[in-house]
């Protein structure tokens, strides 16, 4: 093994570019390549998969991504870890097994499982929870790596800890060494939401190339001090520089304390620079011990909701927004539990086009019962067209009510967590 592990990225979330897997595996040199396709949200979308069908909740697309490119990762010697697996890190596996049989490969496959505490949220304190899932470390991936794992799935792990297992297999760090694993979580934070280090969603955009090139995905050299460098593959569309690494490093962080399952990183610690083009080193960094209790992401089934959006044109516009508001409040019978209307921004005086001249009016409802918010709702809106403000337009058709979920985070103790690595020959 070389001193530092190449690991790049192909996915910052669950519908990201499909073609970036065969993409990273061919466009030059990596150790492992890593898929982030997990959010609160998405954990909410695979349980209410699941209601349907219990063999889903996992990420259907990293199935599709796997089958086009798992010769070539075969071929190249680079191992792929995913959290894809979500609620169902056991069938993703079996699933992604079944179709490299269909291939006439026959990679090592394992599944990272212990973070689905949904059968015990009630136990914990946790009631009505559809999902529930606490957030798990890089070791269990380690494990599965140093059991010469082609391909590891797992569920719901932190995002860093796609890379942190990596970088702890391949320079065989220690549960205490807490400085150079800090060191993964800052290189697995800057890689893990895919091409916002390469100058997505960057503030400053303006000064890179804008053309309609894909942008490349990051990849991080990753030491066995812990310190890397982030870079991508030659020739991809995009850039590397101090300032995008720097905005996706503050992306969704609240102090100055970043904790994760293996280590604490001291954010304060983190010392860049620019090493060449399109490579960014970030020196070695100060960690310290894990907080003693896990998060979870906890989702319920919040109840169901409905909209319905009015087009207000000309003048009057808020004469207007009261008549309608009124009326259709006075329709709804029963009253939903939550009625919100916004009226979006004023028209513009003496506006060339009718778009210019609108203002959309937005009312939302939610109520436990789908029927109160369902057509009973949506219908009374669309009966007010003929009998309302001048020039009543709308942009929505009756519809159904949506379910809709609720996110919350808890804690709970490491001792009731029971992570484990289950290989599938």
């Amino acid at each position: 093994m070389s001193d530092r592990i190449r690991i790049g990225n192909c996915s910052g979330f669950y519908g990201d570019r499909l073609s970036a897997m065969h993409e990273m595996l061919s466009g030059g040199p990596l150790d492992v390549l890593t898929g982030d396709y997990l959010a609160e949200l998405t954990m909410l979308i695979l349980g209410r998969d699941q209601m349907r069908d219990p063999n889903l909740g996992y990420a259907k697309t990293f199935v599709r991504q796997v089958e086009e490119s798992l010769a070539l990762a075969l071929e190249q010697g680079v191992r792929i870890v995913a959290n894809a697996g979500g609620l169902n890190p056991a069938g993703l596996a079996a699933r992604l097994a079944e179709v490299a049989r269909g291939l006439g490969l026959d990679p090592t496959i394992a599944y990272v499982e212990g973070d689905n505490l949904a059968d015990r949220a009630a136990e914990l304190g946790w009631d009505g929870a559809l999902t529930a899932n606490a957030y798990l470390g890089g070791f269990e991936i380690a494990q599965a790596l140093d059991e010469c794992a082609d391909i590891v799935v797992t569920g719901r792990v932190t995002d860093a800890s796609l890379v942190v297992g990596p970088a702890i297999w391949w320079h065989g760090w220690s549960r205490s060494a807490y400085s150079e694993i800090a060191g993964a979580i800052v290189a697995g934070h800057v890689i893990e939401c895919g091409t916002q280090a390469t100058g997505g969603n960057f503030s400053g955009f303006l000064g890179l190339a804008r053309d309609a090139a894909p942008l490349g995905f990051p990849i991080a050299e990753i030491a066995a001090d812990g310190s890397s460098v982030i870079t991508k593959h030659r020739g991809t569309a995009g850039a590397v520089t101090v300032d995008t690494v720097t905005s996706q490093l503050l992306y969704e962080i609240q102090g100055t304390t970043y904790l994760n399952p293996d280590a604490n990183l001291d954010l304060t610690s983190i010392r860049l620079r620019q090493d060449g083009e399109d490579r960014v080193a970030i020196g070695p960094v100060a960690g310290g011990a894990p907080p003693e209790r896990l998060k979870v992401c906890v989702n319920t089934l919040g109840g169901f909701r409905n909209q319905m959006e009015f087009v207000l044109v000309g003048l009057d516009i808020e004469e207007k927004a009261a008549w309608v508001r009124a009326q259709l409040e006075a329709a709804l019978d029963p009253r939903p539990e939550v009625v919100e209307w916004s009226l979006g921004g004023m028209p513009t005086p003496d506006a060339d086009t009718e778009e210019a001249a609108s203002a959309l009016l937005r009312c939302v409802v939610q109520d436990p019962c789908a029927d109160t918010v369902g057509r009973a709702f949506s219908s009374a809106a669309v009966a007010l067209a003929l009998g309302s403000y001048p020039g009543f337009t709308m942009t929505t058709t009756p519809g159904p009510a949506s379910a809709y979920g609720i996110y919350r985070a808890e804690y709970v103790d490491r001792s009731a967590v029971h992570p484990a690595v289950v290989m599938v020959r």
